[in-house]
């Protein structure tokens, strides 16, 4: 009777796994799948996830200059996408820090009023945000989207970053003081290698949000040269040029440098998990 459950739930679970896995994946084949085809086979009955004729030619138009200037839009979304990423652990790093061992008046009150901005939703933070960037002189300058990526995801960040600071072992930070080292080499020899696989969770997570908002970069940006590649994907749908092929293709390269950042970054995720610890 229990060799039967245990069957039965392997099959529940394998089953909702693949119907997990095909809504994910779908998508995703189909896009690759409409990046190569013909333009005469985009709205071919019954649809093809594989093109009977690939073709290179929606991705010679996605990188030729004169249709979309997806070069440009690339170099703006990577500079705004690694500045804020890395500027934002850098200040969570600090943060959590300070957050997790540093005893100090209204820390409890800091660390609960950080999360309070996802209280309310990027649409009504536009406004007040757009006033202050103005005010600032940074309205159509990468400046603005990088100082607003980094207020969005800092306090996940610095929840995040603080939760995992907490559980390494408070000795072995003392045993470093006794030796000599000052609080910033503690956090330097100690506590970052320690850490990570969360520093590194972090980063990746504030690089994805910046690589892919689009709301606040519609609002403070201005100029063709500066707009990043969720804005110029959308620009590309209201030009002659708008075709599903180029379409697919944008979007593919646009994901690509997610895709290898993750799978660049992965070993230290994993040899993170392991690494360090207190010998006997």
């Amino acid at each position: 009777m229990v060799g039967k459950k245990s069957l039965k739930n392997k099959i529940i679970f394998y089953v909702l796994l693949m119907l997990v896995l095909a809504f994910v994946l779908i998508p995703f084949i189909t896009m690759i799948g409409s990046s190569f085809k013909p333009d005469q086979e985009q709205t071919a009955l019954p649809p093809k996830f594989i093109p009977n004729n690939p073709t290179l030619k929606h991705y010679k138009g996605v990188l030729n200059p004169e249709i979309f200037p997806f070069l440009v839009y690339f170099k703006n979304s990577l500079i705004v996408a690694f500045l804020s990423a890395g500027i934002g652990v850098v200040i969570s790093i600090f943060g959590s820090y300070s957050f997790a061992r540093l005893e100090y008046s209204g820390r409890s009150i800091i660390q609960r009023g950080v999360l309070i901005v996802y209280m309310f939703g990027g649409v009504l933070l536009v406004i007040p945000l757009f006033q202050m960037i103005s005010k600032m002189g940074l309205f159509d300058t990468r400046t603005s989207l990088v100082i607003t990526y980094i207020v969005q995801t800092l306090p996940v960040s610095l929840y995040m970053l603080g939760n995992y600071f907490r559980t390494i072992p408070e000795s072995i930070e003392e045993a470093a003081i006794i030796d000599g080292c000052s609080r910033l080499e503690v956090i330097y020899r100690i506590v970052l290698p320690l850490s990570a696989p969360a520093i590194v969770s972090v980063f990746i997570y504030a690089f994805m949000i910046a690589w892919n908002e689009y709301l606040f970069a519609s609002v403070f940006i201005n100029s063709s040269s500066l707009r990043t590649l969720p804005l110029g994907l959308n620009q590309l749908f209201y030009t002659q040029h708008y075709i599903w092929g180029r379409m697919m293709a944008a979007s593919i390269l646009t994901a690509v440098p997610v895709i290898i950042l993750f799978l660049s970054i992965e070993r230290f995720i994993t040899s993170g998990l392991t690494f360090g610890g207190v010998k006997e």
